[in-house]
């Protein structure tokens, strides 16, 4: 199994990793391998949207409808 380091964590981050680790019930290395192995197996959005879009046939047929509207400043007062 690999090892990983991680330097320059901010101690506000180490100390709520220690604390979700506490309240989950495990070490803090448990928890951190469980939310890198969790972040990894979560489906990419973009990615899924380029692949429904492809199992549909894709996208270069969608029409493109023209702006004709003017851009204006916006008035803050």
């Amino acid at each position: 199994m690999a090892s990983v380091v991680v330097r320059g964590l901010d101690e506000s981050v180490k100390s709520r990793l220690a604390a979700q680790a506490k309240e989950h019930g495990r070490s803090m290395e448990a928890e951190i391998r469980d939310i890198l192995t969790n972040a990894v197996r979560r489906p990419h959005i973009g990615l899924a949207l380029m692949r429904a879009a492809r199992e549909v046939g894709g996208i270069d047929d969608l029409p493109v409808p023209e702006r004709d509207d003017v851009a204006r400043a916006v008035d803050f007062e």
